[in-house]
């Protein structure tokens, strides 16, 4: 599964971890993500992550 990193903080979004405290289960990948879900750190939109 591939990683993503926010264009804006640097937060990773790693699939194999996931964000339990946020809901979102290990093995989940971003694409699966719901279209509305945001940085968890600073809010900003799905779009604005880029690949790994």
């Amino acid at each position: 599964m591939e990683k993503y990193v926010c264009t804006n903080c640097g937060f990773i979004y790693d699939p194999e971890i996931g964000i339990p405290e946020h809901g979102i289960p290990p093995g989940k990948s971003f694409e699966e993500l719901p279209d509305d879900w945001v940085c968890p750190i600073c809010y900003v939109d799905k779009d604005k992550f880029d690949l790994l």
